[in-house]
């Protein structure tokens, strides 16, 4: 199985950023862990700054190259339709995480411009949010074969 993570805005400083909310761990020390619990996966990843950057990956990523998409878009998930309107161009199923409960923060994240687009939400479980996406890819892609 073949996997692409997208982390957006901000994401490359977790393990220092708010680690109230985010943890202490950087997401490359939880890649490694990630990646060693799924060794039957092929798990790509990258991490953008920029709307542009996320888009573009999407448009690569996103006509057969793997198998499904779990996406972090940050703070762009509730302002980028851009990156909304990427994922409904692509045919490869996407699964928008968070890691903390967006629902139980700011009243702005608490709409998602990306999640109708998507196959699936799961946000609230830490870094393990990631863990539960590939999860979930696993079966979606199962059970559409």
């Amino acid at each position: 199985m073949n996997v692409l993570i997208i982390n957006g805005p901000n994401l490359n400083l977790l393990g220092v950023r708010e680690p109230g909310i985010y943890g202490s761990k950087s997401f490359d020390e939880y890649l490694k862990e990630l990646k060693s619990l799924y060794l039957n996966f092929s798990i790509d990843y990258y991490q953008s700054n920029h709307e542009g950057g996320i888009i573009d990956k999407l448009h690569e990523y996103g006509f057969g190259k793997v198998d499904g998409i779990i996406l972090n878009a940050g703070a762009y998930t509730h302002t980028s339709i851009a990156i909304a309107d990427a994922i409904s161009a692509i045919s490869t199923p996407v699964i928008e995480v968070h890691i903390s409960n967006v629902h139980s923060r700011e009243q702005f994240r608490r709409h998602s411009f990306i999640s109708p687009v998507c196959i699936g939400v799961i946000a609230g479980f830490g870094l393990d949010s990631y863990r539960l996406g590939l999860e979930s890819i696993k079966e979606y892609v199962k059970n559409k074969k």
